[in-house]
């Protein structure tokens, strides 16, 4: 995947100009691969570089742009960098709430991605309530077996867990295995 990524951009590089917004997303996939590698700065270098021809290329609040910030984030968030990941998810939210309907299911992906950091920071109240707003929206969003589902519930039912409640982390991680059960191949 990587080479294909890498021919891509070079072929793009000599047809493009230097900041024409289609360069994005070579950059973007060339993150994506190194950051599921591990290889986190090579990603983040890649990720970055998208963000930067985004933010010339598309108006302030692009969704393109919000995804860029939320793929940053999942970098920090993997080197363990929890600040810098949820400046990263925050940003990207803000985008999101105002390039996108109010149910939409990226909406929920970055509640859920902020949840994941307060939940690493061990500020498991934070986590609780960005989990929650999580699930509302693709309870909305979402048929109601979806595996997005599954994971709110399994999200929540951790939080509930680490904190100690644990009859309400079974019933969560219950709902959560019920949905599992129907949506995914055994």
């Amino acid at each position: 995947a990587l080479s294909s990524y890498e021919r891509s951009l070079e072929i793009q590089k000599i047809a493009l100009p230097p900041n024409h917004p289609n360069l994005a997303y070579p950059y973007n996939g060339i993150g994506m691969v190194y950051d599921s590698m591990g290889e986190y700065s090579k990603a983040l270098s890649s990720y970055e570089r998208s963000l930067e021809i985004r933010k010339i290329a598309l108006p302030p609040n692009h969704p393109d742009l919000a995804t860029s910030y939320n793929n940053i984030g999942n970098v920090y968030n993997h080197m363990g960098e929890y600040s810098k990941a949820l400046s990263s998810y925050e940003r990207s939210l803000e985008i999101r709430k105002i390039a996108l309907p109010p149910n939409h299911p990226d909406l929920a992906a970055s509640y859920n991605n902020i949840g994941s950091v307060y939940g690493n920071m061990g500020e498991y109240s934070k986590a609780l309530s960005s989990y929650e707003r999580s699930l509302e929206i693709r309870k909305i969003a979402l048929p109601p077996n979806h595996p997005d589902l599954a994971a709110s519930y399994l999200n929540i039912s951790l939080v509930y867990s680490n904190t100690g409640q644990y009859s309400k982390a079974l019933s969560s991680h219950e709902r959560s295995l019920e949905i599992r059960k129907i949506a995914l191949p055994p």
